[in-house]
């Protein structure tokens, strides 16, 4: 079978770390060009610095991967979808609610797949959990996710901007775990966003959930950790304690540890070629839900001015 002939649109940092070494190692797919309006192309592989002048370069693709910030990611999309052209769209898929279920839409009209990639959900704890969580009864649940944005967003300023998400941009990985991996839907009760003075999107945001069952759900983001990051999930069951440590890569349960391979961007692939094969979409739209809850109901507090060079 043809290998599926991709674009890769955005050359940051998440598209050369993962996203190109992905493509170079699944013989489902070719990487057919790069777009981006100021990065350089690679070796070998045309690069265009629009999405229109690549339709008019002349080089055929099958899909794009869409790793530009999310504020312009429906015009993208929504133009590639009109050329027949499936659609990969990183986290989160869009600046909105609204315009992902308008590309869903779209997508779905055209007989062509639209693939929200939550990379979190394919770390190697998450379905290990999923699985064993589905036998327990849940009693409470603990997310910690704080990171150091100078280290993992330097100098990014989109991230501060309206629909950048601030902190959620992370967070949000966490919700896409927790969203799987948990039995019952859970909402938000309460959400403290913490906003820097010269920013419009949060550095921090403290939460509080529950679900169907009233079982309580704390959820603590921060931008301004240094040194050891917490990437960490923590739910407590009757038959004892889960951790998810490093982002969902690592699994603890009661007397044992459970380990396994880094293929959160190559399972992402694999699920995007099977899905273009069977003319499938996959459009989770729960993590980014809950992140409009916490911008909806949240009670906003300003703090200190953010500054890239402290």
């Amino acid at each position: 079978m043809a290998p599926i002939r991709v674009a890769v649109i955005g050359l940051g940092k998440i598209a050369r770390d993962q996203h190109l070494p992905a493509i170079a190692n699944d013989d489902d797919f070719q990487l057919a060009a790069v777009v981006d309006p100021v990065v350089s192309g690679l070796e070998d592989v045309p690069c265009f610095d629009s999405l229109d002048a690549l339709f008019q370069g002349g080089v055929a693709v099958d899909a794009v991967v869409l790793c530009t910030p999310p504020q312009i990611r429906y015009t993208l999309a929504r133009k590639a979808l009109k050329n027949n052209i499936h659609v990969f769209l990183e986290k989160p898929p869009g600046a909105t609610l609204a315009e992902v279920a308008a590309l869903s839409q779209r997508a779905d009209a055209g007989d062509l797949t639209l693939f929200a990639g939550w990379h979190s959900r394919y770390a190697a704890g998450v379905e290990p959990a999923r699985a064993w969580l589905a036998e327990r009864r849940i009693e409470k649940v603990s997310i910690r996710w704080r990171e150091d944005v100078r280290v993992w967003h330097p100098g990014q300023e989109w991230i501060w901007e309206a629909g950048g998400l601030g902190v959620f941009d992370p967070g949000i990985n966490a919700l896409s775990i927790a969203t799987h991996i948990l039995p019952r839907t859970f909402i938000l009760r309460s959400a403290t966003l913490s906003i820097p003075a010269n920013r419009a999107a949060p550095i921090a945001a403290d939460l509080r959930f529950i679900d169907g069952d009233d079982v309580p759900m704390s959820m603590d983001l921060d931008w301004r950790q240094t040194g050891p990051q917490s990437w960490d999930i923590v739910v407590e069951t009757d038959q004892g304690r889960l951790m998810l440590a490093k982002g969902g890569a690592v699994l603890s349960l009661p007397g044992q540890d459970v380990g396994g391979e880094d293929r959160e961007y190559a399972g992402m692939y694999s699920r995007f070629a099977s899905l273009i094969r069977s003319r499938r979409s996959d459009v989770d739209t729960a993590p980014l839900r809950l992140v409009a809850d916490a911008f909806l109901l949240g009670r906003r507090e300003t703090t200190e001015a953010f500054y890239w060079d402290r």
